[in-house]
């Protein structure tokens, strides 16, 4: 099966949250945080956008520190 390329796609903090499961409470801590090494958004009026390939590649960091 081939990696589909999600280049260029951004989520909202809502879509996070939604992405995870988890409380907004839960998010902000993840942001907080540094030994996490959760992404950092990109903001744009006050608003966080993520990379979805930057949340992918913390997705995979994890399963490997976790395994």
């Amino acid at each position: 099966m081939e990696a589909q390329s999600t280049s260029g796609a951004y989520l909202t903090s809502n879509q996070v949250l939604a992405r995870y499961s988890i409380a907004p409470i839960t998010f902000y801590r993840w942001q907080k945080n540094t030994a996490l090494g959760f992404p950092k958004p990109m903001v744009i009026n006050r608003r966080k956008f993520f990379r979805v390939d930057d949340l992918t590649a913390w997705e995979r960091e994890r399963a490997k520190v976790s395994a």
